[in-house]
């Protein structure tokens, strides 16, 4: 069966000065933040999937298991957890580049059931909280068209510039 392909716009955004956002915990629900160190395979893709399959994230989609642990398992790979409640709520990846002094949050996402709930703003600036402790100049993070409506609002508001744009071809996660 033959693949679907989806057309998107990426906007690639970077932040270059530590913004002071004062954005409370979200006291509706009991939210746990964890660094999952050495994450096993089994989580972080069902991690990838509940976050990334409405959004048609590809890029670790079908990649091994070795190669898999090869991308985050790496000393300069850090992945945070959300719990909301007990449950699996979203997940962030930072990839701190120390030569060029780069932090790119790879991923950012919410499972579907805690999206709308009031949680995105507060755990994205945990996201960037956590990439300005690895001390670099700038942070990026880009989003497309197939993400959230609200992500690029979101990130903007946070802080983030846009700074280039592509169109890609993205196969659809069906």
């Amino acid at each position: 069966m033959a693949r679907r392909i989806l057309k998107t716009r990426v906007t690639h955004l970077e932040m270059t000065e530590r913004l002071v956002h004062a954005v409370p915990m979200p006291v509706s629900y009991k939210l746990a933040l964890m660094r999952a160190s050495k994450i096993s395979l089994p989580f972080y893709r069902f991690l990838y999937e509940q976050v990334g399959k409405s959004h048609h994230w590809a890029m670790r989609r079908d990649v091994d298991d070795a190669t898999l642990a090869a991308m985050i398992h790496r000393d300069n790979v850090e992945i945070h957890v959300l719990y909301v409640d007990g449950s699996p709520g979203g997940f962030f990846e930072i990839v701190i580049d120390e030569e060029t002094r780069i932090a790119e949050i790879l991923y950012f996402g919410l499972v579907p059931e805690f999206q709308g709930l009031g949680l995105a703003r507060f755990f994205l600036n945990e996201a960037i909280l956590t990439a300005w402790m690895g001390d670099p100049e700038k942070i990026r993070i880009e989003t497309n068209t197939l993400d959230s409506p609200r992500a690029l609002q979101l990130y903007q508001r946070m802080g983030f510039r846009p700074v280039s744009f592509a169109d890609a071809e993205i196969e659809a996660w069906d």
